[in-house]
Parts: C-alpha cells; structure tokens; sequence
C-alpha cells in the first residue's frame, strides 16, 4: 500500500507543470527630471535630450526572452554566476567539458541578466536593441552536438553592432527608416555560425555608425535611445559608435561583442568601458553585409573583457571574401589564440608619445612595460595633416550606403539615396534626428569627384604612414604607445592596426586604456603584447553596480 502510495505521489510530482518565468512588463517612465539634471554636465555631449527610445518595444524584447527562459529562475542565476560571471571564454568552454554547465544554461544566464538589468530603471544602459529569438534553441543543438576538437567560439554567446547583418533580425544602424530591414548574413557572421558561435543579438550605437549629427552624445539612435556607460551612469561618456557593445560587454551581457570602427569606433567605446578593443587593419575582416561609412577605412573588430577572447573571437571572424576587395589577399587566418603563449614584451621597443607622460595612469603603464623587459623610447610626434580626412568618409558613404541599401534593403523601402533619407528624417525630426543629420547634410553639398577622391587618398594614407613610420624607423620601434582613442585617426589614415587595453581609472572611477599601434597585418603581434600586459597588471574591474 505505501509503495501504491509512493508511487502516486512521485507521478502527480513528476507531472506538476514545471512554472514559467514571468518577467514584469516594461511601463515607460517621465525622464523629464532626470534629463533636467544631466542639462547640467560639464560635459555639452553628455546634455541629454532623452534616454528611452521611442521606437524600440521593450515588452516586445522581453516576450522574446521569456519564452526563451522556461523555468531558468533567479535561483538558477546566482547559482551558475560564478562559473560565468567575468570568465573567459576558455574557462566557461571548460565548464561545459566538465558537466557543471551546458550552452543552454550558458545562454539563457546571459538573456535572465539582460532582462534583470534593463528592466530596471536605474540600471538600464539600453544596450541592447534586439535578441535572437532562436538562441537558447541554437545553444540546445550545441550541447548534443559539442566535441574538444571544436573552435572556442562554438557555443559562445556573441552579441553584435546593429550595423551587421544577421539573419532574423532588423539590421538598423539604429535609424527610424531601417527600424524593420532584414538582410542576409553579412560574412563575418557566416563565419561565426560555421564555427558554432550563438548570435545572441544586436546592440546598440551611435546612429549611422555616428556619421549623422555634428554634434550630440555618443551611444545615441532613435532605434535604441541613449546607451549609458555601466561605470557610471550619465556621468561618463559611453564612447561611439560601438556603444552597445562595449557596454554590454562590461556588463557581462555576453560573452564577447562585434564591433566596427572607421577612425575609433571601437577603441572609443573600449576604453571607456574598460574592455579590450582591437581595431584591425582594414582588410583583415571582410565588411560584406555590414553597413557602411567608408570602403576605404572600415573594418570589424573584437570587443571583450580580455585578450585571450579577443584572439578567440578575431580567429572565429576570419577568413577570405572574395566579394570584399580588401579581403581578398588578407594574410591566411592565424591561430591567434595559441599564439598568445608566445606574448611578452621582453626586448621589444616602444614609442611613448610626451605629450602623453604627464598622465599619471600612462607613465605607470610606461614604467611596468619597462620592468617586463621593454624598450621605451620618449618621443615628439610630427602633427598630421588631416585635410581631406573628412572628404573621404563624406565621399565614401555617398556612394557606398546607397549601394548597401541598393543590394540588402527591401524592395518597398524607397528612400535609398541621400537626399530622399534626409527628407525622410526631416518629416519627423524630434522623432528621427533630435540631434539634427548634419553629416547627412554635407553629403548633399560635397562636390568631390571621383579623379579627386583617389588623390585625396593617397594624400591622406601617406600622411598617416609617415606620422607612425618616421619614430618607427628612427628609433627601431615595433609600437607606438597611446592614450585612448586619441591616436584613432592617424591610425586609421594610415591603416595601422590598434589594440586598446585598460591600464588604470581615473580618480572618479572613469575607466583609462592604453593602446598599442602596430604596421599593417600585425595583429599576431598586438595580441602578444597586449596578453603579457594584461597578466602583469590585471587592473581591470567589473562595473560595481553590476556584479
């Protein structure tokens, strides 16, 4: 009888319905006082005019996640947090080998911790703009299907600029008039699905990749609203146009992020976030399927909390396309990741701009590079000539968006040249451009033609090689040392490839980074450095209101 009994009671258990997450609905709030007091920065581009999007359905976002989540719970959070939280991504592959975690967990830990954050108020950093709805799905056939012989991005959780394509998604550049465009994957994501990686979603950015207004904050779209920087909220600039992702990659909303930069767009956000950014040399990474400002400097890149990941995920990207010009004779991929065993900066020579030495952060940096064995040379840089660096984006992105938009764009989506986007932006302003779309604008009046814009190349390439090669070949160098993002232009003139690590935080807590610039296709290199850099100092921090 007590067997009969036992054996009811343990069916009517097994068969209880298993509860569901319920995530509480998102209910938009009056910001009107909070934008009041940040009227006041020090800062004009930290004067917000809003911060939530008026566009983006964040229930909508949330629907999507809970239906992913099942019965995932807070318990089942805390719990798997330490294995997680701030790990590289071979410690969490690691994890999954040993049975204590699998990528379904993996994957809906990540989508339980966006939902917990950017459903709150006070912690949202609107960095998200939409999540794949087949993600936790994906991750499932990761687990039947996982191997040791499989690249450490199989499984992994990647989150991506909302300037690529993924299939699935609206690919918006956060603007009102690609709110709904859906296009193929662009190539680097082909990429990373055929080694296994989950495209957890899009992030969020400066509008256009910040090649819209003259003037206004870094991290703002009309699609996402205001990105705001995890190490203090409408304090410290989230740096552009990378935004979203260099904010969701400090708050440990994914494993690692897929930026792009044309002259600092993801150094900028890298540093003002405290992750690594590496901006490769043009050519590297195809930019197929990503939309554009210009063919001449842009190129995708890695965002994440350490080096080795950064090898992992540029490894992971890699690879030839032939329909991406500059792609096409890119060096043969390279295990970037086992190369790092070789990372030391002994012997090695330095350049450290004076400039730069009377920053206490940067002159500590200079002096542990020196104690790893380095040579640092202190040196005056000859000034560039930026002219007609400006010319070549406006130029560029008057023909290349039109032809992104020509060959992805639906059919019905009718405004695809300049001026029929900015009439299309003018006929609601506060809703689509409350910054203005003055760039937009110079692409009207820009009257370069095609023979000038060729000389107008050179020029500015020559300028930029010579502004680096001059120290580099005088004192022997093998990289300039720089603070931030503020060498990005010269950098970018000149092709030259930049990893950008944390090196320290200011007395308020603002994150600082150094950066190291190499010659073209020395990304091998730049890993090295930065890894034995990283291992000395060990001086980043997770954002404290968000661990």
């Amino acid at each position: 009888m007590k067997k009969i009994l036992f054996l009811s009671l343990f069916f009517i258990l097994a068969c209880k319905p298993t509860q569901k997450t319920v995530i509480p609905a998102w209910t938009p709030y009056d910001e009107t006082e909070e934008l009041a007091k940040n009227a006041t920065h020090a800062s004009t581009r930290m004067q917000y005019k809003l911060i939530q999007s008026k566009i983006l359905d964040k229930n909508a976002i949330w629907k999507n996640i809970a239906q992913q989540l099942g019965s995932f719970s807070e318990a089942d959070y805390q719990r798997l947090k330490p294995l997680i939280l701030e790990q590289n991504i071979p410690t969490i592959q690691s994890h999954i080998q040993s049975g204590s975690l699998s990528y379904e967990q993996l994957t809906q830990w990540y989508l339980y911790r966006i939902v917990k954050f950017e459903n709150d108020k006070d912690k949202m950093l609107n960095a998200i703009i939409a999540i794949n709805p087949n993600a936790v799905q994906e991750a499932r056939k990761r687990d039947k299907s996982k191997s040791n012989t499989n690249h450490p991005i199989y499984g992994i959780p990647i989150l991506v600029k909302d300037n690529v394509n993924v299939a699935g998604m609206p690919t918006t550049a956060g603007t009102h008039l690609l709110r709904n465009n859906i296009a193929a994957d662009a190539f680097i994501i082909t990429q990373l699905k055929s080694q296994g990686a989950i495209i957890l979603g899009k992030t969020n950015l400066n509008e256009w990749a910040n090649f819209l207004h003259l003037s206004g904050p870094n991290g703002y779209s009309a699609v996402g609203g205001q990105t705001l920087n995890p190490y203090g909220r409408k304090l410290f600039d989230t740096g552009g146009s990378s935004a979203g992702s260099g904010v969701a990659v400090a708050a440990n909303y994914a494993a690692a992020a897929v930026g792009t930069e044309t002259s600092g767009s993801i150094l900028s956000p890298s540093w003002q976030n405290s992750v690594i950014g590496l901006k490769p040399t043009t050519g590297l990474l195809s930019r197929t399927g990503i939309i554009p400002i210009s063919s001449t400097l842009d190129t995708p890149g890695p965002m994440t909390k350490n080096t080795t990941d950064s090898a992992i995920l540029l490894s992971a990207m890699s690879g030839q396309d032939l329909n991406d010009s500059a792609s096409k004779n890119n060096p043969k991929n390279t295990n970037y990741l086992e190369s790092l065993k070789k990372g030391s900066l002994e012997g090695l020579r330095f350049g450290a701009i004076k400039n730069f030495l009377g920053d206490s952060i940067y002159k500590q940096s200079i002096n542990t590079i020196i104690k790893l064995g380095g040579i640092v040379v202190e040196y005056e840089p000859e000034p560039m000539n930026f002219d007609g660096f400006g010319t070549i984006l406006t130029a560029d992105m008057k023909v290349d968006l039109p032809a992104y938009l020509n060959k992805y764009a639906a059919a019905d989506l009718t405004s695809k040249s300049i001026a029929a986007i900015i009439a299309y932006n003018n006929s609601d302003p506060a809703l689509k451009i409350p910054y203005g779309q003055g760039r937009f604008d110079g692409m009207l009046t820009d009257t370069t033609s095609a023979e000038e814009l060729v000389l107008i190349k050179a020029k500015v390439r020559k300028e930029g090689v010579t502004f680096f090669e001059t120290p580099m070949v005088k004192y022997q160098l093998d990289a300039i040392l720089s603070i931030n993002n503020n060498n990005a232009g010269q950098a970018a003139a000149a092709n030259y490839p930049c990893l950008t690590i944390p090196m320290g935080y200011k007395t308020t807590g603002e994150p600082w980074g150094l950066t190291f610039i190499t010659r073209p296709y020395q990304e091998e290199r730049l890993l090295q450095m930065g890894i034995a850099f990283e291992k000395a100092t060990k001086i980043r921090k997770a954002p404290q209101a968000y661990n």
